[in-house]
């Protein structure tokens, strides 16, 4: 274990090099014996602390008679600590040994100049989960000096390739529309009517119009155009354009700056600002024209994301692009397999991470199908396993818990899925509610929507009032404990189980509060924002836990990747090794479980989960 001090990790990075000079010039080295008291709870320090060497533990004097012994956090090699109680004035927990322990020792002068001297510095320690990984993020891409991913990544709408739209009034007619878009070089054009409302005429709808429908030249071009329209607006991140683009085969969105147009975005000007294996692949799902040409493009997908983590692309938009993705394989793969004369007649759902649009490599199977109450389909059962086997073929594993379609219950009509749903909202028996709460996070993505629809509506209609319902349904956040202690395990090599220890935890209690809150919307990021929207949640809250969503998101992916590639094995691909953590990964993950801990005493509180 090396005993320089190390300045390349945050907040240490921050510090201009004459800074850096200064902190080491009057650095200290502390010897602790094994369970000293360094800092008494209620007392000031006279310094920041960082471990060379051993444990120590945060203990919170009112809890001690738990049995953990109120221990709230460990620290471990390279943790900080004392930093808070210099800020506040005085310490709120006591830091005591845990074996024999050697710390560097920062100076409180020395630590008050530094931050009054340097305002990120300074925010390092003041800030919250959020703030501080702006600041980290922001840093990164400073020393990496910026590669075409990350500047495509942080590109916005308004200030990269948005084009100014040609905007004609309706009225004008199929000829004067053609010589304006030939005199502004354009291949589509606006058409606002009398209630400022726009649609989209492009070449091929004119083509069309004259050649196909014989329509005469004098014909409003309004009755051509198309007034289902996608928009973007000027400050939203042009990669989010890609993803939409994605998700719905589209070449353009209208971009909007508020509720005023600003212009245009087009697929081929994104693809010429950045050349995007994403696109690549998109283009093969949409292109293929036989279930093997779409598998090919399915195995494509893993690549994908070891190119976009190896890129340092954020989890939130790898999530976003890889859900389009494989949303679509999923949908034309049902759309091959099963008969055209039943598309009406039946939805396929797809749940879990996937309903949530929170995968990113591909998980077991998650999905259920819907018939039309009047449907007859004998071969129904035969052609879903098949559809089962597709997509093991193309990746995606088998569901242990048999949650497929080619499990006859997960396949119903509207009417016994209601049905369904009120049983398992009526039980107190676990596997009933979590296979409502697996339900919960559907989202249709093949056939008839419609009849997914009636079934949520019914639902919610069902359990409108039933407090009792929602303590039951909350309840398993309380199955698994808050991790906070395992960064004391670095010399054991110990590992968490993310999923259960701090992903679980939030996606679930947000997602009982949005069922209660009547939130369409199943992505949890996104039912946060409503949840912010409708008041439930404080705003600055409900960003720390989507930060810390996304920081145990981001962990998890690595290590399943080194699952993927072989370098872990598949059981180990949702531990995450405090071993392995670097500091400032070890540093946010910290913070990201307490926040976990916080949310979980919350709902805890609300849900009455103290029985």
């Amino acid at each position: 274990m090396s005993n320089e001090f190390d300045l390349t990790h945050p907040p240490f990075d921050l510090l201009t090099e004459d800074e850096q000079q200064q902190l080491l010039t009057r650095l200290d080295i502390g010897y602790f014996s094994n369970n000293e008291i360094i800092i008494e709870a209620g007392q000031s320090s006279n310094h920041v602390f960082v471990v060379m060497k051993g444990a120590v533990a945060e203990v919170d004097p009112r809890l001690q008679d738990n049995a953990d012994g109120g221990v709230i956090r460990e620290y471990a090699h390279e943790d900080l600590f004392g930093a808070i109680s210099i800020i506040n004035g005085s310490s709120r927990y006591t830091f005591r040994t845990l074996e024999e322990t050697i710390a560097w020792l920062i100076p409180k002068a020395v630590f008050e100049v530094l931050m009054e001297n340097n305002p990120a510095f300074a925010a390092y320690f003041k800030n919250s989960l959020t703030e501080k990984s702006r600041v980290i993020e922001s840093r990164r891409s400073q020393q990496q000096g910026g590669s075409d991913m990350s500047a495509f990544m942080l590109a916005k709408v308004g200030n990269s390739v948005m084009r100014e739209s040609v905007v004609l009034d309706s009225g004008v007619s199929i000829f004067e529309a053609t010589r304006t878009m030939r005199e502004q070089h354009s291949d589509c054009l606006l058409v606002r009517n009398k209630d400022d409302r726009y649609g989209m005429v492009t070449r091929t709808d004119l083509l069309d119009a004259v050649v196909l429908n014989n329509l005469d030249l004098t014909t409003d071009i309004s009755e051509l155009a198309s007034y289902d329209l996608f928009r973007v607006q000027t400050e939203d991140f042009l990669f989010s354009a890609l993803v939409l683009m994605t998700r719905h085969k589209i070449q353009r969105v209208v971009v909007f700056n508020g509720s005023e147009l600003a212009g245009l975005v087009e697929l081929t000007d994104v693809l010429s600002f950045f050349s995007s294996q994403s696109h690549v692949i998109g283009l093969q799902i949409e292109r293929a024209t036989n279930l093997e040409e779409l598998a090919q493009a399915a195995k494509g997908t893993t690549a994908l994301v070891s190119g976009l983590v190896s890129q340092g692309v954020k989890i939130r938009f790898a999530m976003d692009l890889l859900n389009a993705l494989n949303s679509r394989i999923i949908a034309k793969a049902f759309e091959y397999i099963v008969p055209v004369e039943y598309h009406d007649k039946v939805c396929l759902l797809v749940m879990g991470s996937e309903g949530r649009g929170e995968q990113v490599l591909k998980t077991d199977q998650d999905n259920a199908l819907i018939l039309a109450d009047d449907l007859v389909w004998p071969d129904c059962q035969k052609v879903m396993d098949k559809f089962t086997l597709t997509l093991l073929d193309f990746g995606y594993p088998l569901c242990k818990g048999k949650i497929m379609v080619s499990n006859p219950e997960w396949v119903m009509t509207e009417s016994d899925w209601k049905k369904r749903l009120k049983k398992w909202s009526s039980s107190v028996d676990g596997t009933g509610l979590m296979n409502l709460a697996i339900y919960v996070d559907s989202l249709p993505i093949a056939g008839n929507s419609t009849l997914f629809h009636r079934i949520r509506e019914n639902l919610h209609t069902e359990l409108v009032g039933n407090d009792v319902f929602y303590s039951y349904f909350a309840m398993p956040i309380r199955n698994f404990s808050t991790p906070l202690t395992f960064f004391g395990g670095l010399k054991r090599g110990d590992g968490i189980d993310i999923k259960k220890g701090g992903i679980f935890p939030i996606v679930h209690g947000v997602r009982t509060m949005a069922l209660q809150n009547k939130i369409k919307a199943t992505n949890t990021f996104v039912r946060l924002e409503k949840l912010v929207k409708l008041k439930v949640l404080k705003k600055s809250f409900a960003e720390n836990l989507a930060e810390a969503l996304s920081v145990m998101s981001q962990l998890r992916l690595q290590q399943q990747l080194k699952a993927a590639e072989g370098q872990a094995g598949a059981e180990e691909a949702n531990l995450i090794s405090a071993v392995e953590l670097n500091k400032l990964d070890r540093d946010l993950l910290r913070e990201a479980l307490h926040l976990v801990k916080e949310f979980k005493a919350v709902m805890t509180h609300r849900y009455h989960l103290e029985r």
